[in-house]
């Protein structure tokens, strides 16, 4: 039977094997969802990058550039880390490096992995569905927030456990913890984290829209996978 295991963030990443497994990485809040969103907006590459210094050195080669440290925009780069700042058209066929405080992060240390794929719940169904298909074991990496546990993260991952434990085998308690959480907060997400750590954050900076937004179940059929350090949307999902 295969397995289903959470790492609820990176700094416990050398606990887990990657190898022979299908990766997961989700950042809700927000970088995972701008990810999803901006593929389904016709956005051709994303670049994920996890230090500043390296983004800036793609925007110098003419690519655009998204950069957020600590839930803002960091200063001298062309978008911040707000989906909405992904449907805009101008953006279509085009390619961008995006470097944010946690989810590239993750990403980018996810790559032992024998294939990695770009969670939200703007592409939940699509992710689960996918999963089903293959025969491989899946880790979920939860991006957390600077080496921490986030709730949001964890959220998601334990609807994808719910999803697939039919047919997985839940392997260890995180995983278990997830589906806790999950099965706690289904029928009213956003009230659930209402007090989170990074719902706090984003309040503070008044994105409640992106909150809204990013918890959104099921709104887009793309799966974005990294390909050789870049990220493109899937051609077929089974």
């Amino acid at each position: 039977m295969k397995k289903i295991d959470v790492c609820p963030t990176p700094e416990l990443l050398h606990l887990y094997r990657l190898t022979g497994k299908i990766v997961v990485v989700v950042d809700i809040f927000r970088a995972t969802s701008c990810m999803t969103t901006a593929f389904a907006h016709g956005v051709a590459k994303i670049i994920p990058v996890a230090q500043l210094d390296e983004c800036r050195a793609l925007q110098k080669q003419g690519l655009i550039a998204a950069a957020e440290r600590d839930a803002r925009k960091a200063e001298g780069f062309d978008l911040d880390n707000s989906p909405f700042s992904y449907m805009n058209p101008e953006l279509i066929g085009q390619t961008i490096a995006v470097t944010t405080t946690n989810g590239t992060l993750a990403i980018t240390k996810s790559i032992e992995a024998d294939q990695v794929l770009i969670g939200s719940f703007l592409n939940k169904k699509t992710i689960v569905d996918y999963l089903h298909f293959m025969p491989n074991d899946v880790l979920i990496v939860c991006a957390g927030w600077k080496g921490k546990i986030n709730l949001e993260d964890m959220l998601f991952a334990g609807a994808v456990v719910c999803s697939l434990k039919n047919d997985f085998f839940v392997e260890d308690d995180s995983a278990l913890s997830a589906l806790m959480i999950y099965e706690a907060a289904k029928f009213n997400m956003i009230k659930f984290i209402a007090n989170s750590s990074h719902v706090r954050r984003l309040h503070g900076l008044g994105l409640i829209r992106d909150i809204e937004f990013c918890l959104r179940e099921d709104v887009y059929d793309v799966l974005p996978v990294l390909e050789n350090g870049i990220l493109v949307k899937m051609k077929t999902v089974k």
